[in-house]
């Protein structure tokens, strides 16, 4: 009797540290220690981990996500960033909780939500979420880079995008895809910014690149207009008039090989680029 209270008093102790004996086969056992990681996670874990803080109601919803569908988690995650105001703590926050038991980075999925976001003109929430995926370092692509680019300009900060650029793609325009340097033509002509306009154009002629759409070089034939510069209008339209005779598709994609100029390589888009996330 003894001995049986003093197996039971060993055994107890052991449960407590989730230790216990599996049956292997009928000669040898294993022992195994259970982890205590909370699954799922609860309100606890993620305030501690996650700086959501009293946003109780966006943890719930984000709670649910870990047993839905992949369409369903992207929903989830639109929708909560909608409902959360535009601080970088509230919205980093929801971000890292969404991505919690995720064996793999989403970057599918996020780039999904940002597409949603951006039909809803949600901007600045836009940004939050890109400059939050390139602090992981995920998704550093000079794709990426050209969508907060676009982001910061319909965010009315036309000059954070304009150092973005200077700074980081513009120093390198002969490797940077042409798609990229259309949004950044078009900030600046947005913003009746005729000078960078032309001076981004003329690097770019520089290095040897021919505009892929005509769209370009009308803004940048008005660009010269607006600078009274009508003799280099003149010329320039004529001498880029010859490149549209025959019907291109955006980019110059459906050009023949002779006038094709486009440098979409994917491998070039691969370059690593710092950006401060310190700002919201």
């Amino acid at each position: 009797m003894l001995r049986s209270n003093a197996i039971a008093g060993l055994i107890r102790p052991m449960r407590q540290l989730g230790i216990f004996r599996v049956p292997i086969s009928n000669c040898s056992q294993l022992t195994v220690i259970q982890d205590h990681i909370p699954t799922p996670v609860d309100e606890n874990y993620l305030q501690d981990h996650f700086n959501i803080g009293k946003d109780a109601e966006g943890i719930g919803k984000l709670q649910k996500t870990y047993n839905v569908s992949k369409k369903d988690k992207i929903s989830v995650l639109v929708r909560s960033l909608l409902d959360l105001e535009d601080s970088k703590e509230a919205v980093y926050g929801a971000l890292d909780a969404w991505v919690v038991g995720e064996r793999e980075f989403p970057i599918g999925r996020l780039k999904t939500a940002l597409i949603a976001l951006e039909k809803m003109q949600e901007w600045h929430k836009v940004v939050q979420v890109i400059k939050w995926m390139l602090s992981k370092g995920q998704g550093v692509t000079v794709g990426t880079y050209g969508q907060l680019i676009r982001a910061l300009d319909m965010d009315l900060r036309v000059e954070e995008a304009n150092k973005l650029w200077a700074k980081k793609l513009g120093r390198d325009v002969q490797s940077v895809p042409w798609k990229v340097c259309d949004i950044m033509i078009s900030v600046y002509y947005r913003n009746e910014m005729w000078e960078e306009l032309v001076k981004l154009f003329k690097g770019l002629e520089a290095h040897g690149r021919k505009p892929p759409d005509q769209s370009i070089v009308k803004k940048v034939a008005e660009s010269y207009e607006k600078l009274g510069l009508v003799e280099e209008k003149e010329r320039f339209v004529e001498k880029y008039k010859s490149s549209f005779t025959k019907t291109r598709g955006k980019y110059g994609r459906k050009a023949s090989k002779e006038s094709s100029t486009i440098e979409d390589n994917p491998s070039r888009n691969q370059q690593s680029i710092s950006i401060d996330f310190n700002k919201p």
